[in-house]
């Protein structure tokens, strides 16, 4: 079963599209949202200040790579 050719959108019309059912989607979900439990509003709080502190890199640095060398 082939494409229509007639019924094909181009990229622009596709994305207008999408956004426009992403916004009625988030309309009606915002009033079917609940409050989020305070356990998993805790984790998330936490999440967010681990990613604005710096971690250790597993890659290692030039360095490293050249004293094992």
């Amino acid at each position: 079963m082939g494409a229509n050719p007639e019924l094909q959108l181009d990229s622009s019309h596709c994305r207008a599209i999408c956004d426009e059912i992403g916004a009625r989607l988030q309309i009606v979900l915002d009033r079917e949202a609940t409050p989020m439990p305070p356990r998993l509003q805790a984790l998330l709080l936490r999440l967010a200040a681990q990613e604005l502190s710096a971690s250790p890199s597993i890659a290692p640095s030039l360095e490293e790579m050249a004293r094992s060398a």
